[in-house]
């Protein structure tokens, strides 16, 4: 509940911040005589930039188990079954969080979490991932896995994406009846915006896009590290999360839908852009942390 409420009270910040830094600056006088009504556009830019990546918060679960072919473990029929769970069941005791829901699904080697909330998550693993790994090694992701649970990391991603959403839907607009102003001239008086400011808009969404998506993804790269740490910190030792990350990346890592792969194991396509770091960097760090 504190990161909801933290989440509710960023939403409301971001607006206030953007409001006050608008009047300060006396863009919001320019942008009222343009037609403009700031306080309207702050609302559009709120529920563009938050309300997405809240609905996808609040469907993460349910979205991860049709996308993936999630199959919930509600009561294990063989002995791999119910070490995972209990596994899971020890980890999430040993983390402080309630017991999230277990799943396996099908596919190449990945495991991911998603949820809401701490006390109602889901770890899923995939069948190429137990086929792949020593026992050892699989408890050290299904360790990283709660970890990432137990830090918060679902609404802590959702939060990051949705303040960046938000400056992105407001400065594009901004901009773009700042240009648009600026072209019509004399007839900016004018009532709706021209050209100018839809093209400005399209080209700055996408290129404002691409720089919140960078952002997102070091804030994505950091946690990961930190949940390494956390997976050795709940079972004891580092090597079996080392040893993990090394089995790792002699695979390749099955792919998982769009809204899962911050939150599972990839190779990423260049580094600022992926949600992970490289293995030899998150081996390096564990082993010096």
């Amino acid at each position: 509940m504190k990161r909801i409420f933290l989440f509710v009270a960023t939403n409301l910040a971001v607006v206030v911040v953007l409001g006050i830094v608008a009047s300060l600056l006396g863009v919001n006088r320019y942008l009222t005589a343009n037609g403009l009504n700031l306080g309207a556009l702050l609302g559009f830019a709120l529920i563009m930039g938050f309300g997405g990546a809240f609905i996808s918060l609040l469907l993460s679960k349910t979205i991860a188990k049709w996308s993936s072919g999630v199959q919930v473990i509600d009561q294990p029929r063989n002995a791999d079954e119910q070490w995972i769970v209990e596994t899971v069941r020890r980890f999430a005791d040993k983390a402080g969080i309630g017991m999230p829901e277990v799943g396996i699904f099908e596919g190449e080697p990945n495991a991911f979490a998603t949820g809401a909330f701490k006390n109602s998550a889901l770890v899923a693993v995939s069948t190429g991932l137990l086929q792949g790994m020593t026992r050892d090694e699989v408890e050290a992701v299904i360790g990283h896995e709660v970890a990432h649970i137990a830090n918060g990391d679902m609404v802590t991603m959702t939060l990051i994406q949705g303040v960046m959403n938000t400056f992105v839907v407001f400065l594009s607009r901004v901009i773009g009846y700042v240009v648009d102003g600026f072209l019509r001239g004399r007839d900016s008086q004018s009532s709706g915006p021209g050209i100018g400011y839809f093209v400005t808009t399209i080209v700055l969404d996408i290129v404002l896009g691409f720089l919140a998506a960078i952002i997102v993804a070091w804030f994505s790269r950091q946690r990961e590290f930190r949940a390494d740490r956390g997976a050795a910190e709940l079972m004891g030792r580092k090597q079996p999360m080392i040893n993990a990350l090394a089995r790792l990346g002699g695979m390749v890592p099955g792919q998982l839908p769009q809204g899962l792969q911050s939150m599972g194991i990839t190779s990423g396509v260049g580094k600022l852009f992926s949600t992970h770091p490289p293995i030899e960097e998150r081996i390096a760090a564990l082993q010096n942390a």
